[in-house]
């Protein structure tokens, strides 16, 4: 995967690539959105432990397709509050690979359920 970032724009606000670059010949995985709540069906109040459980669930996905977080490309994350945005950043960083993924981040205003603060899904790619 190559990163994309123009030196005629400005670099990215965080941990993000402005673009990348799929070479040819790589399976591609979307992975829907995931939230923050256990198989037993608890969800954390705090949004950070909602983010890791986000992240641990993407991983689950990309696992069962012999993937990794570090075949993530694209990430597209939402939460519900502008106080969310450094928790779910903090856990993302973890989790990221260098060149980091392409991103969008953005403030919704709410989930199916009002519980839940933070939802994310990727794109990942892996050459076979």
């Amino acid at each position: 995967m190559r990163s994309i970032t123009p030196p005629t724009i400005r670099p990215p606000f965080a941990n993000y690539s402005h673009g990348i670059e799929v070479p040819a010949g790589c399976r591609l995985l979307f992975v829907s959105g995931q939230l923050g709540i256990t198989t037993d069906d608890h969800v954390p109040d705090a949004a950070e432990a909602q983010a890791e459980l986000c992240f641990k669930a993407i991983g689950a996905v990309l696992g069962e397709a012999g993937m990794s977080h570090a075949d993530i490309v694209r990430i597209d994350a939402f939460v519900t509050d502008r106080a969310h945005l450094k928790p779910y950043m903090d856990v993302r960083d973890r989790y990221v690979a260098s060149p980091p993924p392409a991103s969008t981040l953005m403030i919704v205003s709410g989930f199916a359920r009002p519980e839940f603060k933070i939802e994310v899904e990727v794109v990942a790619a892996r050459a076979d």
